[in-house]
């Protein structure tokens, strides 16, 4: 029984070798913002097309869906559009405060960044997130604004990019909704690292627990459309805007 014990150790202390060890807290929030500067230098103009959808008790019935488009010309200028609204009126209102939220934030994102001036932050472990190791921190606001995430945030622990956030608003963001919950997640868009998902949940007093879920559906560039498939389909196409429909290459 010796030896096979002896090649398990071995083999454990050869892999705790070959991962790298994690980083202090302080390196990082160091990483993490060189990152989000240099993904920022990417930026280029796009408008993303988003499909929201409002759900209450039963998640298989969809209350109202609403349509969006935003438009963004960096480094903060933000405009949005609904397009298409149906099913109840709260809906649309909700994702008109959310993209009216959104512009704001843009104009002063310094005020919300992922940065030792806004928050405290707590090293509590290490998770996969799509395949990819992260690190993970609890986010803790320095001050109490709906803008400001109390939770957690996963960094990718190769790029440090943030992939997923999930928590409540430091501040209630209305008087109308209570226990926000509130998940981001984010991926690369034609080189740019994005959010590209939302899912929020509280309860609306009088109307109980509602849901949104918003995905963004396609991406315009100034020659280029990148559209994100259906989920079951992985692949990504690329498609040319002209005067015609679009035409897949």
């Amino acid at each position: 029984m010796l030896f096979p014990c002896l090649v398990v150790a071995v083999t454990c202390q050869a892999s705790a070798q070959t991962r790298n060890p994690v980083p202090t807290v302080e390196t990082i929030i160091a990483r993490m913002a060189q990152a989000r500067a240099e993904n920022q230098a990417r930026f280029r103009p796009y408008i993303v097309t988003r499909d929201y959808k409002l759900f209450g008790k039963d998640r298989e019935k969809i209350k109202s869906q609403v349509v969006a488009d935003m438009t963004f010309i960096p480094p903060d200028a933000k405009e949005y559009a609904i397009q298409q609204a149906s099913g109840t009126g709260l809906g649309k209102t909700i994702v008109r405060r959310t993209l009216a939220s959104e512009v704001d934030i843009a104009k002063d994102h310094a005020s919300t960044d992922f940065s030792a001036d806004n928050y405290d932050f707590r090293f509590t472990g290490e998770e996969n997130v799509s395949g990819q190791r992260c690190y993970v921190l609890e986010l803790l606001p320095r001050r109490k604004d709906k803008s400001l995430l109390r939770g957690n945030i996963w960094i990718d622990a190769s790029t440090y990019l943030v992939r997923r956030i999930r928590g409540e608003p430091a501040k209630s963001p209305s008087w109308w909704l209570r226990g926000v919950r509130i998940t981001l997640l984010y991926g690369d868009v034609g080189g740019m690292w994005l959010q590209t998902d939302l899912e929020a949940t509280a309860n609306v007093r009088i109307l109980g627990p509602h849901t949104l879920v918003s995905r963004d559906v396609n991406y315009r560039f100034s020659e280029l459309v990148v559209a994100e498939c259906p989920k079951q389909v992985s692949k990504t196409h690329v498609r040319r805007i002209s005067s015609a429909p679009f035409v897949e290459e």
